[in-house]
């Protein structure tokens, strides 16, 4: 912080034993001591907060950067499931053509299945009947 010599520190305290006398010299190191003590650690303090806002900043700069690049990815898988989509229904148009075309005969020919099975179920069930008793 300062660059203070020893030579320094002598005439200070020459000239402090001087000005406050030997009687209160003591006491005035002792409260100059503490006053130091706190300064350090209100600097410290100062330092350690200043230190929390960079990495709160940072931090927030990271999770925008994820965030644009999550929003990248959705959009790009976006894209690509409308291209495979698209390539699928244009892949599906023949056969669903085809499908429709020939389910015309089946179509008619269903309702006499349907008639056929409900009698053949109804017999079933009848013949089975006195086998339960």
């Amino acid at each position: 912080m300062f660059d203070v010599g020893l030579s320094e520190l002598m005439v200070i305290a020459v000239v402090a034993l001087v000005v406050i006398g030997p009687e209160r010299l003591p006491k005035v190191a002792r409260t100059a001591g503490l006053l130091l003590g706190r300064l350090q650690r209100y600097v410290g303090d100062v330092k350690a907060d200043i230190n929390r806002e960079i990495q709160l900043d940072e931090l927030k700069k990271l999770q925008q950067q994820v965030t644009d690049q999550v929003t990248g990815l959705e959009a790009s898988v976006a894209h690509e499931m409308r291209e495979v989509e698209s390539a699928v229904n244009t892949a599906v148009e023949p056969l669903a053509a085809v499908a429709t075309e020939a389910s015309a005969p089946l179509a008619e020919a269903i309702p006499a299945l349907d008639e056929k099975t409900t009698q053949a179920v109804a017999a079933e069930a009848v013949a089975a009947e006195p086998l339960k008793s």
